[in-house]
């Protein structure tokens, strides 16, 4: 039995040797690491646009793969190279990762607050609205509609 487990372990350790993965080389074109944190930022961000917006993003004829592309002057196959070789040393990839979090934090944050700003203009604005006499919300509505269908 216990020539059995060694056989094992042996051929266990064979198979590991043989599926190692050899670190890519370092591309010419490489794409430094600042540059991947933009990158990948744009693109957790249009693909969670695509998530939601899908329809949005193809009416108005937004490929997003190709507007990060021009918008960082880089071409697929750089790309993928530049991402392959962070992506064999883990920690190089998680410090990217990282940071590429960090910024979508921050801009959450901010974006947030944005919104809950405008939220209180608007509701200062029905408010201030509603306090107004019948015949003037009536007038600012028509003048509204109107300035509406001329846009």
């Amino acid at each position: 039995m216990i020539k059995h487990i060694y056989i094992l372990i042996l051929l266990f350790s064979l198979c590991s040797s043989c599926n190692k993965i050899e670190k890519p080389e370092k591309p010419d074109d490489l794409i430094s690491e600042a540059k991947m944190v933009d990158i990948l930022y744009d693109v957790f961000i249009i693909n969670a646009a695509k998530g939601t917006s899908r329809l949005v993003l193809e009416r108005n004829g937004v490929h997003p793969d190709d507007y990060v592309y021009k918008k960082h002057q880089i071409d697929s196959a750089q790309f993928a190279a530049s991402n392959n070789y962070y992506s064999y040393d883990l920690k190089i990839y998680e410090s990217i990762l990282n940071k590429v979090d960090a910024r979508i934090e921050v801009n959450t944050a901010k974006y947030k607050k944005e919104i809950e700003l405008e939220d209180l203009k608007k509701k200062a604005r029905q408010d201030s609205i509603s306090k107004l006499p019948d015949s003037l919300k009536k007038k600012l509505n028509k003048d509204f509609k109107k300035t509406k269908l001329k846009n």
